[in-house]
């Protein structure tokens, strides 16, 4: 059984995406830390916490990341998770993973902070994560700050909420994925893009 760890970083619950897994007959493991490679077939960052506190929270566990990703072993970051793969972000001070050059940048004031709710996938690219997908689906935000990437070359799919951010990124090479959204919150669209993340492994 393909076995999934989802990271823990102290705060939020991770009991609806430890669900969602559950469903697609894998083994989702929450750790609080990661020490051997071989006990995970993918990882996933979820999406909860402060960028500040979660940086200076991840100790050797930033280390271990990016050893996994140089490995090209299967990332997922979710929400905060994926705002963790750049290096640095508006929400306050701390070291991103540097696995992305950009930065993380707070939601325009003229709108309504956090985005809450059911916005629209625009797809831009072709991705293994978003096989199945039509080129406008609908899906679950919680969030106050989005990822601004250099290299616009990784943005896969982008929704609109007083701006165009990236809402889904990826590099195929790397094996590194990350949604802005929650997917275990999205409904059909969400479990399909879940699908997609756990077939990468099993293929």
């Amino acid at each position: 059984m393909t076995k999934i760890g989802i990271l823990d970083y102290g705060v939020g619950n991770l009991y609806s995406l430890k669900v969602a897994l559950e469903k697609l007959d894998v083994q989702p493991i929450t750790t609080s830390s990661l020490a051997s490679t071989n006990e995970y077939d993918e990882l996933i960052l979820p999406g909860v916490g402060n960028f500040s506190r979660v940086t200076r929270s991840l100790g050797q566990t930033r280390d271990f990341l990016v050893n996994w990703v140089k490995d090209s072993n299967p990332l997922l970051g979710v929400c905060l998770g994926m705002q963790l793969f750049f290096e640095r972000s508006e929400e306050g001070p701390g070291d991103g993973l540097a696995l992305f050059s950009g930065k993380v940048r707070k939601l325009p004031s003229i709108m309504k902070i956090p985005h809450i709710g059911w916005n629209l996938l625009r797809t831009r690219r072709q991705s293994r994560l978003l096989e199945g997908l039509g080129n406008d689906s609908w899906v679950y935000f919680v969030h106050s700050f989005y990822p601004e990437p250099s290299d616009k070359q990784i943005v896969v799919a982008e929704t609109n909420y007083g701006v165009d951010f990236a809402s889904v990124i990826t590099s195929e090479t790397k094996s590194i994925y990350g949604t802005q959204f929650h997917p275990e919150k999205s409904g059909i669209a969400g479990e399909r893009i879940l699908k997609n993340f756990v077939a990468m492994c099993r293929n």
